[in-house]
């Protein structure tokens, strides 16, 4: 929150004011540091229903944290652990509820939250495990899977006062031991954006999981759209996390890109994406750098108008830039092996694009066409064999100079339209794609993440 009137809303004096109007202020959110000595720490209570499948992976990562872990009643006794808790405040809430297959079962979720959801810390974090709801073995386990989806938004919705968010995870049959990347994340600062979302873990073969302050080491990164805004945020964040980034903008912003790319040590390449040679130009480029490892497609553009004064221009331009050269460009770097093997691609969406917005009938389908790219993409099985990933994030209010530019009232506005009640920064969209591009995310697949708050617009 960069402008003035919002500093003074965050002051002491705009709180004590709007709280006395009964205006809540968001809460600060805890992001990343580099200086921490694990992905979470303090104290994490978690519990389980009836049958639960995933208490092993999750008290396996723990024990590689700071955190002091209290077990519930059921996870206590499923695990061997002693339970109870004297604990005032929890970091995290973790929930269990994988062996669930009737409704009224989930009495047992509602009874854990029921009883420790007001002891969860400022930025805290709750975390349910469930099954993909379509896998299920009949209809009863399938709607009780699925329910624990609306239940898990509405709990993101209950603590996003105090900066706390809610997330849920599936894990497929046979992909118990691949949660680690998925779960560190969530747990962690990285996600501080990233609320009432699902993430989907399949039983693809996963690499061991890397060091979590350099997960990207050695890793050589392609971002588009480099040079500013959340392209920089992208690759400053892949390179901190030890990847090589080759930086790709156009020729007016060829300065910017040159000074970002060397500040973090990558490579710059000033190209326009939709010109014929633009896959050429960037394959060889990725060639001499030992193929990609993360192919982000970040370039964007908007020209907003309604349908009726829309040109025909406007039109082609957005989704040229926004989704048929990233196509393009990713065909050709497939068909020319330059993705590496365990390589994963990135697409960004836009909330906008799952919800729509007036004016930008060119956008909106260009970011829905990203998504439909990346569900049709991440399932193609010449990508499965090579254990390529192919996944989207979809920002919403995201502080940048282009939502800096948007009028006074409707940036205010805008910013409290989600369960955070403030504005995004270009690092939490970042910080997504480089969960993506873990070598250890590889059954994160197929997966659009919205980095937005959680929204109030779109599902």
């Amino acid at each position: 929150m960069t402008d003035r009137i919002e500093a003074f809303i965050n002051s002491k004096a705009g709180k004590k004011i709007l709280g006395a109007l009964g205006v809540a202020t968001p809460a600060e959110l805890r992001r990343y540091d580099s200086n921490a000595d694990s992905f979470i720490s303090g104290d994490v209570m978690i519990d389980a229903g009836d049958n639960a499948h995933l208490l092993g992976p999750v008290v396996r990562n723990l024990s590689d944290s700071t955190a002091s872990v209290h077990f519930g009643h059921r996870a206590s006794s499923l695990t061997g652990q002693t339970g109870g808790s004297s604990a005032e405040r929890y970091q995290a809430l973790i929930f269990d509820a994988s062996g669930l297959t009737n409704s009224l079962e989930l009495i047992q979720a509602y009874t854990f939250f029921n009883q420790n959801i007001r002891k969860l810390a400022a930025s805290g974090r709750i975390i349910l495990l469930g099954r993909p709801h379509l896998d299920a073995a009949d209809a009863s386990a399938a709607a009780t899977q699925r329910a624990l989806e609306g239940f898990s938004r509405s709990l993101a919705k209950e603590v996003g006062k105090k900066g706390a968010t809610a997330q849920l995870i599936t894990v497929a049959e046979g992909g118990e031991e691949n949660i680690d990347s998925g779960l560190r994340f969530l747990l962690s600062g990285k996600s501080a954006y990233v609320d009432g979302q699902v993430l989907r873990i399949s039983a693809a073969s996963c690499p061991e999981l890397p060091e979590w302050h350099k997960p990207l080491a050695d890793k050589v990164a392609l971002v588009t759209g480099a040079s500013r805004g959340i392209g920089l945020a992208i690759a400053q964040t892949l390179a901190r996390d030890g990847a090589t980034v080759l930086g790709v903008d156009v020729a007016p912003m060829a300065a910017e890109l040159n000074q970002a790319m060397a500040a973090i040590k990558g490579e710059a390449l000033v190209a326009d994406i939709t010109a014929d040679n633009a896959a050429e130009l960037i394959g060889e480029q990725l060639r001499k750098m030992g193929g990609a490892d993360l192919i982000v497609h970040n370039a964007g553009v908007t020209r907003d108008k309604t349908i009726a004064n829309m040109t025909e221009q406007q039109w082609q331009l957005t989704l040229n830039i926004n989704l048929a050269a990233a196509q393009r460009i990713t065909d050709a770097l497939l068909s020319g092996g330059v993705i590496n093997d365990g390589g994963s691609i990135v697409g960004v969406s836009s909330m906008n694009g799952i919800a729509g917005q007036r004016g930008q009938t060119n956008y909106a389908a260009s970011k829905a066409g990203v998504i439909g790219y990346v569900d049709y993409m991440s399932k193609d099985p010449a990508l499965l064999a090579k254990g390529i990933t192919v996944n989207a994030v979809a920002p919403g209010f995201i502080e940048t100079a282009m939502t800096a530019a948007v009028p006074l009232m409707t940036r205010m506005f805008g910013r409290r339209l989600n369960s955070l009640s403030q504005g995004g920064l270009p690092l939490d969209v970042a910080e997504t794609i480089a969960l993506f591009g873990n070598p250890a995310s590889r059954a994160i697949n197929g997966n659009t993440i919205r980095v937005c708050g959680q929204a109030w617009i779109g599902a």
